[in-house]
């Protein structure tokens, strides 16, 4: 019995990750090209690659806690703290967490939305990676910047999978500071 023959995209990481995001037209609403990650989540492969990606990254500029962003944000962040061995935090939505918390309003396209972090989640002087899966408007990563940030925290870095750059939001966090890493770009919404 042979081997099978590895997957050529093995050796470009960021073409295997970008080549399995699916793009869902007309989702939520006419016009949108959704950016679906699940199935990067779903192949144990790609999804061990896209892992080691970021743990590449902050291996050796290691933060004291990790940061996920609700929802998607928990899935990557929660698995990148376990493999870098530091703690991991949840932002959430409004009214999901039981514990005394911060929170921040922002802005969506049609409307508002808060966060909330633990006000213990995180010590003044802590030096935090905020993860999420995607960057469009950027409003729910400024948002858990100002979070971090009240309780004293340092923000290293924005880390997503995706960016779509033509919504501005990696243009708006990047003049407001926050440095910036992701895997993908994809043009349109």
């Amino acid at each position: 019995m042979s081997l099978p023959r590895p997957d050529p995209l093995l050796d470009r990481p960021t073409e295997l990750i970008r080549s399995t995001i699916r793009t869902v037209p007309d989702w939520p609403e006419p016009g949108v090209q959704f950016r679906d990650i699940t199935p990067l989540l779903q192949n144990p492969r790609v999804f061990r690659v896209l892992i080691d990606q970021f743990v590449h990254r902050y291996f050796d500029v290691r933060p004291d806690v990790i940061a996920g962003l609700d929802a998607r944000g928990f899935i990557i962040g929660s698995v990148l703290a376990y493999e870098l061995n530091v703690g991991f935090v949840p932002i959430r939505k409004k009214g999901k967490l039981p514990f005394t918390t911060v929170e921040e309003t922002y802005e969506l396209e049609y409307g508002s939305a808060t966060v909330e972090l633990h006000t213990d989640a995180v010590k003044p002087g802590d030096r935090v990676l905020l993860v999420d899966d995607l960057i469009a408007t950027g409003g729910t990563m400024m948002a858990g910047k100002r979070l971090l940030e009240k309780l004293g925290a340092t923000v290293l870095e924005g880390a997503a999978i995706v960016d779509l750059p033509e919504l501005g939001g990696s243009d708006r966090l990047r003049e407001a500071g926050l440095p910036l890493f992701t895997l993908v770009d994809f043009s349109g919404h």
